[in-house]
């Protein structure tokens, strides 16, 4: 065990969190079991742990710590990817004659050209990143491939608008006319242009909705079904590369290069977003076993099915649920798994904040469902030391939960709600310190006051948890408590490599 935290300073405050150990219950020594802290605002009373409570779910599985993590797959990608877009490059290069850029309106058009094939191939590995195949998953992590799929999407949309421009000014010059009457004769004259100008505009629509501010205002239903017209532009952008691009319209390596790019990015997107699913829940039937309510706004859907013993799942991991009844068949949303998989069931939690999620409440015993998954890298597979730190906020509290089943001993949990009401699992969160030689440590009250601002300075957070630096931390919940906590870790050198990260997007 590692030693009793210690208290913060008195100079905090009549207002400040006090931290201490609970009290001993029956048969249980005082230095095992959850920590908690008392409610801020000055109050005496101490939360007390409840007796030893066992949730039913199945034996713990200890997953060891690797010596290296493998990252050979991610390095690959990058070699591949890199390797595959100067390729893309070279083949520019190799049709373009010695001699023949001479003036202003040859650098245009060969810029358009250059940047109408780079933008194809990113447009290329935009659908690759998205296409859910396992193996792109494990190695980068789909919270990775997230942040990479909206990078890229910038570079797309600034190649694309590039390619359009450089072309259109370019021919322009070398036909003497006003710009818009060249756009024009382009469109209506040029092979397949009427497809490829039908989709720059929905490449520019969706990357304009995709904007931060914009996207956290629609509705995730709006957004999912949006984002499926992506692949309109890969349809529709096939023909115009194969009949204008002088680098595929040739036959020849170039051709059979860029087939095979598609080739291979089509089965991707089959197998990831079609044969896989299926074949997934042909096996497994899963189906709903019961509805539990958590609290007033949060809800647990126990899942049965078959051969769950055989389910390649992780504690932390989510999947994508589709219930098959009137009203949400429609939809697939994610949500992490709030127990570890077992033989026996699935579980996940849900908060309710808009009509699809209030309609959860009501599934029936039986409802069939499609789910999709697991994804997700935010597993005790991907730690690099012997101990862990976890942290959750709200309903973030899920995947933390179900980590905690499957991390070894001296784990600590560092779980912020607003108040006593919030907590989602105590009792089964105590039996798992008790049986787990765990610690968690309840922050309860608001953003503003004293306890937890200090908690989460590097001077509070070294005072919990003295050996932060040794150990991994796992955070999920609201972005305000992961960017803060990670700033705070960052102080604490706690090197990137062991801040792992399950944020709320979508």
């Amino acid at each position: 065990m590692t030693d009793r935290p210690r208290r913060p300073k008195p100079a905090l405050g009549r207002d400040a969190a006090r931290w201490q150990e609970p009290s001993a219950g029956p048969g249980r020594p005082t230095d095992r079991g959850a920590g908690v802290a008392t409610e801020p605002r000055g109050a005496d009373r101490t939360y007390r742990v409840k007796d030893a409570y066992r949730p039913r779910s199945a034996q713990h599985r200890e997953i060891d710590v690797p010596d290296v993590y493998d990252h050979s797959g991610r390095l690959l990608f990058t070699i591949v990817f890199w390797c595959a877009l100067a390729t893309s490059v070279e083949l520019w290069w190799l049709n373009t004659p010695t001699g023949s850029i001479r003036s202003v309106a040859d650098i245009l058009v060969a810029g358009g050209r250059l940047t109408g094939l780079v933008g194809g191939f990113l447009l290329l590995t935009q659908v690759l990143l998205m296409s859910r195949v396992r193996w792109l998953e494990r190695w980068i992590g789909a919270h990775s491939l997230l942040i990479w799929h909206r990078e890229l999407g910038g570079a797309l949309l600034f190649m694309i608008l590039g390619h359009v421009a450089l072309i259109v000014v370019g021919y322009s010059r070398i036909a003497a006319q006003p710009l818009l009457p060249t756009a024009w004769s382009m469109i209506t004259t040029y092979e397949d242009m009427v497809s490829a100008t039908l989709a720059t505009g929905i490449l520019i629509g969706i990357s304009l909705l995709a904007i931060r501010s914009v996207r956290r205002r629609l509705p995730y239903e709006f957004w999912y079904f949006l984002h499926l017209t992506s692949y309109l532009i890969l349809l529709l952008g096939y023909g115009h590369q194969f009949a204008t691009g002088r680098e595929l319209s040739r036959g020849g390596f170039g051709t059979w290069y860029w087939a095979g790019l598609y080739a291979f990015v089509v089965l991707c997107l089959i197998w990831g977003r079609i044969v896989a699913p299926a074949w997934f829940n042909l096996r497994h039937r899963l189906r709903v076993a019961r509805v539990t309510a958590e609290g007033p706004d949060m809800i647990s859907v126990y899942i049965s099915g078959r051969r769950l013993d055989g389910l390649d799942a992780r504690a932390g991991q989510y999947f994508r649920w589709r219930f098959l009844t009137l009203g949400c068949w429609w939809q697939a949303h994610p949500f992490s798994l709030s127990a570890a998989p077992n033989e026996h069931f699935l579980r996940l939690t849900i908060k309710v904040v808009g009509d699809h999620t209030e309609r959860l409440r009501g599934l029936r015993p039986g409802v069939r469902i499609f789910a999709e998954g697991p994804s997700g890298v935010f597993t005790a597979e991907r730690r690099r030391r012997p101990r862990a730190l976890l942290i959750a906020g709200g309903s973030g509290i899920a995947p933390i939960r179900a980590l905690l089943e499957e991390l070894p001993a001296q784990t600590v949990v560092i779980y912020r709600a607003r108040n006593e009401d919030e907590l989602l699992f105590r009792e089964e969160l105590d039996w798992l310190a008790r049986e787990r030689e765990a610690q968690v440590w309840y922050v309860l009250g608001s953003r503003d006051d004293a306890g937890p601002r200090y908690l989460f300075t590097p001077k509070g957070m070294r005072e919990l948890v003295d050996d932060i630096r040794h150990r991994d931390v796992f955070l999920c919940g609201p972005s305000g408590l992961v960017n803060t906590s990670v700033r705070t870790l960052r102080r604490l050198r706690v090197p990137r490599r062991q801040i792992h990260l399950d944020p709320f997007e979508f």
